[in-house]
């Protein structure tokens, strides 16, 4: 199956490079490129792609809002997640992105294997939070102010296994991951992760681990 890509930023050699890159290969689709959060969300409507990826500063309508929205409408335009293009030392709004419900981040300096291999799996339905990712959402969360202590309460509806495996999404491990540290299949921690996301009301492994950070179940550091 093929996977459509959207490519959302106002500098046109990213948007040309990333769309040669991702071009090259045989089960990605590049269906079109959008200048600012406006005209992403145009062509998010009209052309249905599986996976965007957002630039956050942008002139008009930045990313973020653009990010909002089109999570918000998601029923309406195909199923889109959104995959931010971030260089880390300059974007400010890191952590407000993942809020608004983005899937992801991809350095603006990634490989063409790391480019591919990110939109799929973000396309999966997976949450991109590689350990560069996590330490600079770490760092994010902590300027933000993290919780004194945790809200036990808001996961009363979680089991105990439940529990410790949304700390250990927080932490930026994948299923296969998870799997191997509780000693349990990966379909068992798939079915975890999906009680999870439906007894919480969240939409994916990305709002999950915000959650986590929210609520003080995982600490930077801890």
């Amino acid at each position: 199956m093929t996977t459509r890509v959207l490519i959302a930023d106002d500098q046109m050699m990213v948007r040309e490079g990333f769309s040669v890159l991702l071009g090259a290969q045989p089960d990605i689709e590049v269906v079109g490129e959008a200048l600012d959060g406006l005209q992403a969300i145009a062509q998010v409507a009209e052309l249905r792609p599986d996976v965007v990826l957002m630039d956050i500063r942008m002139p008009g309508m930045n990313g973020l809002e653009a990010t909002r929205r089109i999570v918000a409408d998601r029923a309406e335009v195909g199923g889109a997640r959104v995959l931010i293009l971030t260089t880390f030392d300059l974007d400010e709004y890191v952590f407000e992105a993942l809020r608004a419900g983005a899937s992801g981040f991809l350095l603006k300096d990634a490989s063409a294997r790391q480019l591919a291999d990110a939109v799929r799996v973000v396309a999966a339905g997976e949450a991109l939070l590689a350990p560069t990712v996590t330490k600079r959402l770490l760092s994010e969360f902590t300027r933000l102010g993290a919780p004194r202590a945790p809200r036990m309460d808001r996961i009363e509806a979680l089991t105990e296994r439940e529990t410790e495996v949304l700390a250990l999404i927080a932490q930026g491990l994948s299923n296969g991951e998870i799997a191997t540290r509780l000693v349990v299949s990966e379909a068992t921690v798939k079915t975890h992760v999906s009680r999870i996301l439906v007894k919480l009301s969240l939409r994916d492994r990305t709002q999950a681990a915000v959650f986590a950070y929210e609520i003080g179940l995982v600490t930077p550091g801890g």
